[in-house]
């Protein structure tokens, strides 16, 4: 792997110029563009550099006659050793704050929120992960809609509200309802759907609840593999923006690239997946292109932080997805802001006292 070590100041600086340059364009970069940029060398110079940094693996050249653009090693080199970040401009951050405060009654609009922010400073299409829904359950009710469906409510210690419609396929009178719910209340009431799903279902098959055969099914239809079968139970995947990446995109190559990333966003359980991975530390990571093998079709870049619930936990996570030539600089200081705002929220620690 390269390092600063491994170039030279002239090396470094032509490299630095080249990656700025192509961040600013999205296009290749030619040897009189860079010595119209202050590189006080000639052309030929210039080239015979881009021809050392190429065989490094810092650049490609991806048509014969174009100029040079970085590879996505030497858009990692760079983003690690040479990036200088910007700060969030006042006004994005009271942008941020504001919208976010309005909404903070509810975590979905304050996600829903979060991810049009992004999007609309960025330029690029952002992803927002919602927390996994596993929170201590409060009560359990079944309420009947027809004589063969009823309604199973979920209410949490943290106030969410889950609903599933239960299609039983015959008729069950109001107290077998009731007695499912008493027997679900009596065993989840203060602990987690993954942690009593266990023993509902020793004690369904070992036949121990006393619960006749119609009351049973219902609970495994209402509960048991409701909560446990689906890892997924209660998250979202919410994406803003994906017509911004169309308009970045000149040329039929990258019109085919932005749709296979058009597919990856579809695959719900893959890009939680990749988001997901942030949960080992806190702050932000940073994708290049073929680093992750999700992106290997699309080449695009994707920018991630996680955020924290009120345990200091992490929970979830957003971030802006785009073209390698993204502006990293700018978006990697507004989504690592916009995940401590939001965690902040969910924290309780956010004061918006802006007049």
């Amino acid at each position: 792997m390269t390092s600063l070590r491994d170039l030279d100041r002239r090396s470094r600086d032509i490299f630095k110029t080249i990656v700025e340059t192509y961040l600013e364009t999205g296009e290749p970069v030619g040897s009189r563009t860079i010595s119209r940029r202050g590189i006080d060398l000639s052309p030929a110079s210039i080239r015979n550099v881009m021809s050392d940094l190429s065989a490094l693996g810092l650049l490609d050249a991806p048509h014969i006659s174009a100029g040079r653009q970085p590879s996505h090693a030497g858009l990692r080199f760079f983003v690690d050793s040479l990036l200088e970040m910007t700060e969030v401009a006042e006004e994005d951050k009271d942008h941020i704050n504001s919208r976010l405060a309005a909404a903070r009654q509810d975590i979905g609009d304050v996600l829903n929120e979060a991810s049009e922010i992004l999007s609309g400073l960025t330029g690029g299409a952002s992803l927002v992960a919602s927390p996994t829904s596993d929170n201590p359950i409060r009560q359990v009710d079944f309420v009947p809609i027809s004589p063969s469906r009823a309604l199973c409510v979920l209410v949490t210690d943290g106030g969410d509200v889950e609903n599933r419609i239960i299609d039983f396929g015959s008729g069950i009178g109001p107290s077998t309802l009731m007695e499912a719910g008493n027997y679900l209340n009596a065993r989840m009431r203060g602990r987690r759907l993954s942690e009593a799903r266990a023993e509902i279902e020793r004690e369904l098959s070992d036949k121990r609840a006393q619960l006749d055969a119609t009351a049973a099914n219902l609970i495994r239809l209402g509960v048991v593999e409701w909560s446990g079968e689906d890892p997924e139970r209660g998250r979202s995947l919410i994406v803003h923006g994906r017509s911004k990446l169309l308009e970045s995109a000149s040329a039929k190559n990258e019109l085919e690239q932005i749709g296979h990333l058009f597919d990856e966003l579809e695959r719900k359980k893959s890009m939680l997946d990749v988001l997901d991975s942030t949960r080992d530390a806190a702050g932000t990571r940073i994708f290049i292109g073929s680093e992750n093998p999700l992106f290997s079709l699309s080449g695009s870049s994707l920018i991630v932080s996680s955020y924290m619930n009120s345990d200091r936990k992490i929970v979830g996570a957003l971030g802006v997805i785009g073209p390698t030539s993204l502006n990293y600089a700018r978006v990697i200081p507004m989504v690592d802001y916009t995940a401590k705002v939001v965690g902040s929220i969910l924290d309780g620690r956010l004061q918006w006292d802006k007049k």
